[in-house]
């Protein structure tokens, strides 16, 4: 059995401003309504697959576990990362959870954020790489070039026409004239940072090329203890474990990895001309998405999350409109996206990490306005789901109900509101919101006072 582990981390920079800190690229629903994260999850979600690991940041927790349950899709395990350590601490991570179900288990680990167009293809190319993995090979899956991109590592591949085959080298990130020089030699592939491996082989290779990173890593992993539907891990042993790639760990140092080169029509999908080179376009290279408008331009990229986008004149250019941020950008200039993200940061800007809405355990915020003394948002409450019992000792709160019925409860008095209906939480009254039926419940909350941050929370336990 193969079990895939999907990563899920990243930090959301280069699609700025869709994409930030608490909501990266592989979570925003751009091809037809899904997600990255969703399409690598339905990709491996056949026979001859177990039910997916999914190890990601505690800070995306509740957009893994709603994208899966959108797909009815139950993950063997979802791991949560307290920070981010890179590639190998998850790879034998992987390892050692498939192997406490199945000693023989294959895993296929995969980040949650590339495009893979001809999905046959590519699985196809793993299950020719079964038998290599089963008899102790690291199989990693090299992406067939179409240009001499300086953005990916290479490997260099033995010749012949075996579906899997020895590597000759793995080589950094190169200038554009080596990499005309790899692509023109043939023997060269991307990195696409996709592998096959048994469980029992990297355990042995971590034992053998990086054995206290083995012992740091076994002994985080008996602290495992299960919060909601998610798995945790203790933050302070997580912390110490070092922040290296599976490919400086094992890869460069092991003489079984083999390589299964591959043409499945793969991106990793770094920038929004990236975005834009694999969207359908109009009759003049035009990409809309949302509410958006073409006049007299040419190869354009326009997204708008609530307004109306109007592109007129223009060629080669990006429109991004998000509620509460546009980005104006000449394809060429996409890379710089980062250099934006990284000055907001600078300026302690919060439109460099948080996006407007925030998930929940029971749905989610999203932000409208904000003023000196006030804040106005959207509440999305799911089905059975219940807030905490809470006090705000700063502010007051106005709920107005606009679809579905919601039961609430001020200072131990409960009862029903449904659409059009509104209730005032005073100040310092313990207060939760629950949604008894069957469809969410949408809600505008209006909070008004000296101190409106999300910190002015007091939690309250026992009855409501």
């Amino acid at each position: 059995m193969i079990f895939p582990c999907i990563l899920s981390g990243g930090v959301g920079t280069r699609l700025w401003p869709l994409s930030r800190k608490d909501r990266p690229k592989q979570f925003l629903p751009l091809f037809d309504g899904e997600s990255l994260f969703q399409m690598t999850c339905k990709r491996v979600n056949h026979t001859g697959f177990a039910a997916p690991i999914v190890i990601g940041s505690n800070t995306h927790r509740f957009q893994m576990g709603e994208q899966l349950s959108d797909l009815n899709i139950e993950a063997n395990t979802i791991l949560l990362e307290p920070v981010g350590r890179n590639t190998a601490p998850p790879a034998l991570m992987a390892a050692i959870i498939a192997a406490e179900t199945d000693p023989e288990a294959l895993i296929l680990l995969l980040p949650s954020d590339h495009l893979i167009r001809k999905e046959d293809v590519f699985l196809e190319t793993v299950h020719a790489a079964e038998d290599a993995a089963r008899n102790g090979k690291i199989v990693t899956f090299g992406i067939t070039p179409s240009e001499p991109n300086t953005g990916y590592g290479y490997i260099n591949v033995a010749s012949g026409g075996e579906a899997v085959r020895p590597v000759e080298q793995f080589v950094e990130k190169p200038d554009y004239e080596r990499a005309k020089a790899f692509l023109k030699e043939g023997s060269y592939v991307w990195n696409a940072g996709i592998f096959l491996y048994s469980a029992r082989t990297m355990i042995d290779a971590f034992k053998q090329f990086q054995p206290e990173l083995y012992r740091d890593i076994a002994a985080v992993m008996e602290t495992r203890h299960s919060d909601l539907d998610f798995t945790r891990l203790d933050q302070a042993s997580f912390e110490k474990l070092d922040n290296i790639s599976i490919d400086y760990a094992i890869m460069e140092k092991s003489d079984n990895v083999v390589c299964a080169p591959v043409s499945p029509e793969w991106d990793d999908l770094g920038s929004w001309s990236a975005i834009w080179s694999v969207l359908d376009k109009d009759e003049c290279g035009n990409t809309g998405l949302g509410d958006t408008r073409f006049l007299q331009s040419r190869n354009c990229l326009a997204y708008s999350q609530q307004s109306l986008v109007s592109v007129i004149g223009l060629k080669d250019v990006m429109v991004i409109a998000t509620s509460d941020s546009v980005l104006v950008a000449h394809k060429e200039n996409a890379q710089d996206v980062k250099t934006v993200v990284d000055q907001l940061k600078a300026e302690g800007r919060h439109e460099a990490d948080r996006h407007p809405r925030a998930y929940k355990p029971w749905g989610y915020t999203e932000r409208i306005n904000a003023g000196g003394r006030f804040a106005v948002q959207s509440m999305m409450i799911k089905p059975g789901k219940r807030l905490s019992l809470q006090s705000h000792l700063h502010r007051t709160e106005h709920w107005i109900v606009v679809s579905g019925t919601v039961e609430i409860t001020i200072d131990g008095q409960t009862r029903l509101l449904t659409e059009n209906q509104s209730a005032f939480v005073p100040l310092g009254a313990r207060h939760t919101l629950h949604n008894p039926g069957k469809i969410p419940v949408r809600m505008i909350e209006v909070q008004s006072g000296t101190y409106l941050a999300e910190d002015d929370i007091q939690r309250h336990t026992g009855d409501v």
